[in-house]
């Protein structure tokens, strides 16, 4: 690892104040050079008024460049895990730049992108999971990712991994000490009931982690939801109506939208990503048949689909949406209730859907649908661990298939030898999540705590 002391504007540049952060063994001293007092013996957590200042020793004249105050971190307590510093100074772009080059002239070197956090990981102060779950917490735009992140970076996912490890490393260790013994044939250190149902319990846990990954992604990225119907049925003023904007065209001529238009707004603390659609109808026109596809591939992409109507579907219509929806959270909402249509109940049309009346023009029954919204979002409670990374999730996956080999190892009653190869493998991918891997002094210490070997 770099030795350097590193400088970089933490604060986006623009506002009435800018901060500027120094971490390194030097901080310290690099910061007495530009500073008024020297804080190179300042208690660690406390914070200091003064000036920079930029010192010209060919003249013996020293001008003042801003008035700050500096807080003091000392390792190990600090973000990075070293000695660190932070300059407050006013948000001026000459005098951050300046702040900065007085800096860089006296030791520091600009940090890369990155860098303090991968310092905080190197240093011990947080995992990989972690680390990747501070990029999650600036770019939250809504409560719900802002929690997940959150969780993420108390170490939710580490916590739980963390306890699966401890149980197979110990099983692990139990198998290879029965290597160690091979020549006595009928020792046996591992009960095999036990580790199957230690298998099958974290196979169901990891199973529910990687399960996670479809919510946690639309969580992230913004729930999909296709608004979808016939043509003229009110799909894009019912857009423009939940956006709160002409955001979709409105025309009487039937086939006007041909194409996509996706847009988000906020509800509950969650973003919902909506499409309209293509009117689903019989056409000979081909440009129309191509939106209408693309009408279909949104229903497969969508996690919640409105199906919107102004008159009583047919059966064999309603047998289509059962089927291309039966994995889906699906609203059927019936709308131009302004002029009069109204289906008093359509629960029976489809009997896992939930229905409402609407007026999209004049905004009638929104509300009860934005509440149907959120009742068929993706729930998160406090203390829930939700998978985001496309990167955990495809290593849990890994995980499931090396554990699924264990499981089947056990049950046809393989070797010793075969199984621990597995469950290492399965350790191994785990271990890629928080970014440690399992050492073989950690494999004897297990040995050792539990057991007395040679007694």
């Amino acid at each position: 690892m770099s030795i350097d002391t590193i400088c970089a504007l933490a604060t986006a540049p623009g506002g009435a104040l800018g901060i500027i952060r120094i971490s390194g063994a030097q901080a310290l001293e690099i910061l007495s050079h530009v500073f008024s007092k020297n804080l190179t013996n300042a208690q660690p957590n406390t914070i200091h008024y003064g000036h920079i200042v930029d010192f010209d020793a060919a003249s013996q004249h020293q001008e003042v460049v801003d008035e700050v105050m500096v807080s003091v971190f000392k390792a190990p307590k600090s973000y990075t895990g070293e000695d660190s510093v932070e300059i407050s100074c006013h948000g001026s772009s000459f005098i951050l730049n300046k702040v900065l080059e007085l800096l860089i002239q006296h030791g520091c070197r600009m940090a890369n992108p990155g860098e303090y956090t991968q310092r905080a990981y190197l240093n011990g102060k947080m995992d990989l999971s972690q680390a990747e779950a501070v990029a999650d917490l600036i770019a939250s735009t809504n409560k719900a990712t802002h929690q997940m992140a959150m969780s993420q970076l108390r170490g939710g996912i580490s916590t739980e991994l963390s306890s699966l490890r401890d149980k197979l490393l110990k099983l692990t260790s139990l198998l290879e000490l029965e290597l160690d013994f091979s020549d006595h044939e009928d020792l046996e250190f591992a009960d095999r009931t036990e580790l199957l149902e230690l298998a099958l319990q974290t196979n169901r846990h990891i199973t529910r982690l990687a399960d996670s990954f479809d919510a946690g992604n639309a969580l992230k990225n913004g729930i999909p939801v296709a608004i979808v119907g016939a043509p003229n049925v009110g799909k894009s003023t019912l857009l423009n109506a939940l956006l709160g904007e002409e955001r979709a065209i409105v025309s009487d001529v039937q086939g006007t939208t041909r194409d996509t238009i996706e847009d988000t707004i906020q509800l509950g603390g969650k973003t919902f990503r909506f499409i309209d659609t293509a009117g689903i109808r019989q056409t000979d026109n081909q440009i129309e048949l191509m939106g209408i596809e693309r009408t279909y591939q949104m229903i497969e992409k969508a996690r919640i689909v409105i199906w919107l109507i102004d008159t009583l579907p047919t059966e064999q219509q309603q047998r289509d949406f059962s089927e291309r929806c039966k994995e889906k959270s699906l609203i059927i909402v019936c709308n131009k209730f302004d002029k009069g249509v109204a289906v008093e109940n359509a629960s029976f049309l489809i009997p896992h859907a939930s229905f409402v009346n609407i007026s999209a023009k004049f905004g009638m029954g929104l509300d009860t649908l934005r509440q149907q919204l959120l009742d068929a979002a993706p729930k998160m409670s406090d203390g829930d661990t939700i998978v985001t990374n496309a990167r955990h999730y495809e290593a849990l996956t890994r995980a499931q298939k090396h554990l699924q080999r264990v499981i089947d190892g056990l049950q046809q009653q393989l070797s010793g030898d075969l199984l621990a190869e597995d469950l290492r493998l399965v350790l191994d991918t785990l271990a890629e999540i928080t970014g440690g891997y399992i050492t073989p002094q950690e494999t004897l210490n297990t040995i050792f705590s539990h057991f007395c070997v040679g007694k």
